[in-house]
């Protein structure tokens, strides 16, 4: 079973790959594909913060 160390570490990670790709469906102004990301994104942005990691410098969609 995963720590919490590995946990975070992953949603970091996983969280930072949805945003890219939220980015570029945005520019490509592909809105559903931006609007089932951000599905992911949202629980992504949940989990992180219930694990109480700080979201200031990572979060460069602000949704």
């Amino acid at each position: 079973m995963p720590n919490n160390g590995e946990i975070i570490e992953r949603a970091i990670n996983d969280f930072q790959k949805i945003q890219a790709h939220m980015m570029i469906a945005r520019k490509e102004n592909a809105t559903e594909t931006y609007a089932s990301l951000k599905n992911d994104y949202m629980s992504l942005k949940a989990l992180l913060t219930s694990l109480g990691v700080n979201l200031t410098d990572i979060d460069q969609i602000k949704e």
